[in-house]
């Protein structure tokens, strides 16, 4: 994977350099991973993350935003979940990066057990005239769920549980892609994304959100695609 240049994310590191002749400067080389971050967590409360101490969010990190790969520091790296401005820690977990992979890190569950999902993604290229979709199921009180596309016989996904997730499956490009979200148990459709262009070369996650609880609002259950960039 070829690293984005973006800033460092994570605002500790240690490096050893001694104080010696420019010629004999020894540093330890830094290794780095690609990192996304998305808050999948239905609620109306924004939230603070902070990567080993280092706050990388800032003052809008609401419901179904994401921040682009950018450079990550690799191996186990400390990860707070806070609610916006509040200094009250809801979850810490340790996550664990390889050099030169990327990954996408969501926030999921619900508020009250707000917890983390890493997952590693796979971004080698498309073969001519494909795209890559992968499916996660990140609604917290949905039944399993299929990943199906309109005039297609056999799902690109299924029986995805929360938190399950399927590998990248090369689906071909076009221009007018309707995805349909089923129930797994009674096939009935629950989320649709229609005319969605589908482009050569590109590599897509599709996500399943929300509650099937909610009735209204921002936290009802839908679909959300993005571009792994």
């Amino acid at each position: 994977m070829k690293l984005l240049n973006y800033k460092v994310i994570i605002a500790a590191i240690a490096l050893s350099v001694g104080f010696a002749s420019c010629s004999k400067i020894k540093s330890t080389p830094v290794q780095l991973s690609g990192l996304s971050l998305i808050n999948a967590v239905p609620s109306a409360e924004k939230l603070d993350i902070f990567i080993d101490n280092g706050k990388v969010t800032n003052n809008n990190f609401a419901f179904l935003d994401k921040w682009d790969y950018a450079n990550a520091y690799s191996g186990n790296r400390k990860v707070d979940i806070s609610k916006q401005g509040s200094g009250l820690n809801l979850r810490t977990e340790v996550i664990s990066l390889e050099p030169q992979l990327g990954y996408s890190l969501f926030v999921i569950d619900k508020l009250d057990n707000v917890r983390l999902l890493l997952l590693k993604d796979d971004l080698t290229a498309p073969a001519s005239g494909k795209a890559k979709v992968r499916f996660v199921n990140l609604s917290p009180d949905s039944d399993p769920l299929d990943l199906a596309i309109v005039g297609k016989a056999d799902p690109l996904a299924t029986n995805k549980a929360f938190k399950e997730f399927s590998t990248f499956e090369a689906v071909d490009a076009a221009a007018s892609v309707t995805f349909n979200i089923k129930n797994k148990a009674t096939g009935a459709v629950l989320a649709t994304l229609t005319n969605i262009n589908v482009e050569s070369g590109k590599i897509y996650t599709i996500y399943a959100r929300g509650l099937k609880a909610s009735v209204d609002g921002p936290t009802v259950f839908g679909a959300t695609i993005f571009t792994h960039k």
